[in-house]
Formats: structure tokens, C-alpha cells, sequence
């Protein structure tokens, strides 16, 4: 069953517990308005929230990922009176509360790439679990061209590249296609065109369906913890996290696995599903 949400900027859709998140403003390639970050927040916040929610897939309309930030409004936050508070670094500053929130959600993101993932577009991509794209995706650090710099997404693209790629992107602008990308890291599996990408995600999102959905919210968390607590004290809390696991879904996914059938939860992605969740129709 498939529920869907429309907003101007994103379209939200629910199917088999997985929540697709399609950026929808061709016109501007799907660059981050206001309004497209709220949008975006707002489904980070049902995944959040809601238990039965066991991934998130973003994506962009009219075979366009996100071409980063919304330069039309530039000038807008430049003319706005900074007399308390700049509203350039405030605007900034709110974009990179948004990543922290979707680098920090407990469920599997995807991140399914076509055409240009630039900027604010790419960082989207570098917060996400899975990076799958199309050969002819292009990525770009192109905020210096312009003469600002990537300022709310380096953390993010520090930590899925490392600082030296990062450098190199950043301090030059290149661009990047999806097998360059593929070689630093970026991305994690190529298609060669938008129906196979569907076939991708569905398969992504089927191992993702043989995982017991608390398992993967708990080992996420515990995940991003790790290099952020001293060692010792973080493995005591993990032996209990792995106790209250093994006492809710584990029970059921040892049975399943001894008697040689799917767990309870299992569910399972086709393409055409994915097409259809997707869909901006």
C-alpha cells in the first residue's frame, strides 16, 4: 500500500514502510529553496517519529538530483538588515541543523543520484548510508566558483570521502562523474540509466527488508556513537543494547533462520514498485 503527502517543493510517499522523498522543482534543478529544506525536514521528522518507518530514499524529479543551494535568494539575505543577527550565516547555520538531523536518523538513507548532485546536492548525498547513482550523474563542490565554500556539508563530506578528496573537490570545483565518484567513495553501486537505478534501489531496499527494523535503528545509533565515547563505557552500553535486541527481534530472527524461512518483518522491493512510489504523478 502506498500513502502520499504533496507539497509544492517535495513529494512524500510511504510504501511497505519505506519513505521515498522526491525533490520536485525541475525549474530551479531542484535546488534547496527554503521551502524544499522544510519539506525534507518535515519527512526526516516522520521517519524519526514514527517506528514503522524502516528507510528513506531521496531523489529528484526530471532526472535531477539537487543542483545545491537556491541562488536566486542570495542577494535577498544579503539586503536583509544584519544590525542583531546576519541572516546569511542564520539561514546557513539552519541548513546545517537539517544534515545533522538526516546524518543522525536511525533508519537507512539512499541517496539515488541523476544528473547534477552540486553543492548543498552532493552534501545531501555524502549524509546518506547508500549512494547509488547513474554513470552520467555528475558531483561538484561548486560553492568556490562563486566564491563562498561548502560550509554546513564539509563535516559530512569529510566523513564519507576524507579531508584530502575533499580538498581537492572543494579547492578546485571539478566535477566528478558517477564512475569518478564510485573510485573516491562517493558512490556505492552505478546504473547505467533510470530504470536500472529503480532496479538498484529495490535491491537495496530488499536486503534492507531482511534486517529487523530495531536492529537497524539501534546499530545506526550506536554506530554514529562510536569514535564520539570513550571505548570502554560505550561497549557496556552496547552489551545491554544487544540484550534488549536479542529479546525483541532476535528471538523471532533465530527462529527464522533455524527453521530456514523470512523473518516476520521481511519485505521485499521490484522496480516497479520503486517507479511507482517515486512517482510525481
Amino acid at each position: 500500500m502506498t500513502e502520499s503527502a504533496h507539497t509544492e517543493a517535495v513529494i512524500v510517499r510511504r510504501a511497505s514502510g519505506v519513505l521515498f522523498a522526491t525533490l520536485n522543482i525541475p525549474a530551479t534543478r531542484n535546488a534547496l529553496a527554503p521551502e524544499v529544506v522544510a519539506a525534507l525536514a518535515a519527512a526526516v521528522g516522520q521517519a524519526e517519529s514514527d517506528p514503522g518507518i524502516r528507510a528513506l530514499v531521496l531523489r529528484g524529479a526530471g532526472g535531477i538530483f539537487c543542483a545545491g543551494g537556491n541562488v536566486g535568494n542570495f542577494q535577498a539575505r544579503l539586503d536583509a538588515d544584519a544590525s542583531q543577527e546576519d541572516p546569511v550565516a542564520t539561514r546557513n547555520r539552519q541548513f546545517g541543523y537539517f544534515m545533522q538531523r538526516l546524518s543522525m536518523l536511525p533508519v537507512p538513507v539512499i541517496a539515488a543520484v541523476e544528473g547534477a548532485a552540486m553543492g548543498g546536492g552532493m552534501g545531501l548525498a555524502c549524509a546518506a548510508d547508500i549512494v547509488l547513482a547513474t554513470r552520467d550523474a555528475r558531483f561538484a563542490l561548486s560553492e568556490t566558483t562563486l566564491g563562498i565554500i561548502a560550509a554546513q556539508i564539509a563535516p559530512f563530506v569529510v566523513q564519507r570521502l576524507g579531508a584530502v578528496a575533499t580538498r581537492r573537490l572543494g579547492l578546485t570545483g571539478e566535477r566528478v562523474s558517477g564512475d569518478a565518484a564510485m573510485a573516491i567513495g562517493l558512490v556505492d553501486q552505478l546504473a547505467d540509466d533510470s530504470a536500472e537505478l529503480d532496479a538498484l534501489i529495490a535491491e537495496w531496499l530488499t536486503r534492507i527488508g531482511k534486517c529487523g527494523p530495531n536492529a537497524n535503528r539501534v546499530f545506526k545509533t550506536l554506530v554514529g556513537r562510536c569514535g564520539q565515547e570513550p571505548v570502554g563505557p560505550l561497549l557496556d552500553e552496547a552489551s545491554r543494547l544487544f540484550a534488549q535486541c536479542m529479546r525483541r527481534e532476535g528471538a523471532e530472527g533465530v527462529a527464522a533462520f533455524r527453521e530456514k524461512r523470512d523473518s516476520a518483518w521481511t519485505v521485499r522491493f521490484d522496480a516497479d514498485a520503486v517507479r511507482a512510489a517515486q512517482s510525481a504523478g
